[in-house]
């Protein structure tokens, strides 16, 4: 989360809890990974807490690198592939399946250029008007390359997707994304993050649906005879 060490610590310890109860609600192999996402995120965010406990007491020199990569692993590297593999597996369509591929392998090279950034380049968290931010040294001419494969990656195959109800959760990470960018573009990675956690909880409501139950009409229709 982006405001405080308090914060993170209790929007992280929430989403997990909601996390656990959708793995557990989740009965679908096929739904397996995607159910896990609100997990992913509450620990991610319980891991920008300790960001916070660090940048402020001062005097972790271990924390404070544990806790940055952590979160940014799950922000940069996982999200990018998790995300449309994810959506993948769930799709009953051969057809979508097959255009999903496409978003997946955008996915891993995404997650593969962060996180050779991250391995290569340095990375310095810092608080500013009450919000983190992951300044960097990425070499700059891919920086909007790299962005663009990120969001193709993690909000096109929602809309791909016939799993019911799916295309409402990708409106709402692509809605939070586009305000993100527009009041907080300095602090992206960090408060993003914090939308995107909370709309997780919204999975809980998509693995809970009936695992026949389609937005779409299916690919191929029985003909009586």
């Amino acid at each position: 989360m982006c405001f405080s060490a308090g914060a993170s610590f209790a929007g992280g310890a929430l989403i997990t809890a909601i996390g656990v109860l959708t793995v557990k609600k989740n009965s679908e192999p096929s739904r397996r990974l995607f159910a896990s996402i609100p997990l992913v995120f509450g620990v991610q965010q319980v891991s920008e807490g300790f960001v916070w406990v660090a940048l402020q007491s001062g005097g972790h020199q271990v924390m404070l690198p544990v806790a940055t990569y952590v979160f940014l692993f799950a922000a940069v590297i996982l999200w990018p592939t998790m995300i449309p593999l994810s959506v993948m597996l769930m799709e009953p369509s051969r057809r979508r399946r097959k255009a999903m591929i496409a978003l997946l392998v955008i996915g891993v090279a995404t997650s593969l250029y962060y996180g050779s950034g991250i391995f290569f380049f340095d990375v310095r968290p810092e608080i500013s008007s009450h919000h983190i931010r992951y300044a960097n040294d990425f070499p700059r001419h891919l920086a909007n390359l790299a962005f663009g494969a990120y969001l193709l990656a993690t909000l096109v195959p929602h809309f791909i997707s016939s799993v019911r109800r799916m295309w409402m959760f990708g409106t709402l990470i692509a809605a939070s994304c586009l305000i993100t960018g527009i009041f907080y573009r300095e602090y992206l990675t960090s408060v993003w993050c914090f939308f995107a956690a909370f709309i997780s909880l919204v999975i809980l409501w998509i693995v809970s649906s009936p695992v026949a139950g389609s937005d779409h009409e299916p690919e191929f229709q029985s003909q009586s005879k």
